[in-house]
């Protein structure tokens, strides 16, 4: 697996480190208090069962430290011929390091050994560390139509979880050959 900067390294997720996923995306989630939305910092974070069922089903990427512990994650899945990041989150106490960047870099990795053309997301249009970010790591915007029935179901989903309380998009990156 790729490597990132300094003493981390990236390694498939364990079952027994749900807890700590989920309290680095309680975490990463508080940020968004500071760009005046506390409503999204506050919801709850994934299901336990899901997160166990992702490092069972090998769906778990982590970035881990030193000592192993995970500082940072990517749930991800197969929706629509894609490789979809259901989550990506780094704690803010390991953040502005590459350390997102290398997860998605891995994450290519796998779709292009799974023969998937593209990467998928969905993610907060105008949050400096959403869109913007991913935009600068070669994602583009996907128009409501380019969307297949799993994407779609995910909008919906979001919706009715009231997420979307502020602009939201798609986004993809083509897989390099």
């Amino acid at each position: 697996m790729t490597a990132a900067a300094g003493s981390y390294r990236m390694r498939p997720g364990r079952p027994d480190e749900v807890e700590t996923i989920r309290a680095i995306e309680v975490a990463a989630a508080s940020q968004f208090r500071g760009v005046g939305l506390p409503k999204i910092a506050a919801l709850d974070p994934a299901e336990r069962q899901e997160v166990l069922l992702r490092a069972r089903e090998g769906r778990l990427l982590v970035m881990a430290d030193a000592a192993d512990r995970p500082v940072g994650f990517a749930l991800f899945g197969e929706i629509d011929g894609t490789l979809h990041i259901e989550e990506l989150d780094v704690h803010p106490d390991h953040a502005r390091r590459g350390l997102g960047a290398a997860l998605i870099e891995q994450l290519e990795t796998v779709a292009r050994d799974r023969g998937l053309p593209e990467l998928t997301l969905s993610t907060f249009r105008d949050v400096p560390w959403n869109a913007p970010y991913y935009a600068r790591l070669g994602f583009v915007p996907m128009p409501d139509e380019a969307l297949g029935p799993g994407l779609a179901a995910i909008r919906d989903m979001i919706a009715g979880k009231g997420i979307d309380i502020i602009p939201r998009l798609f986004m993809r990156r083509p897989v390099a050959g």
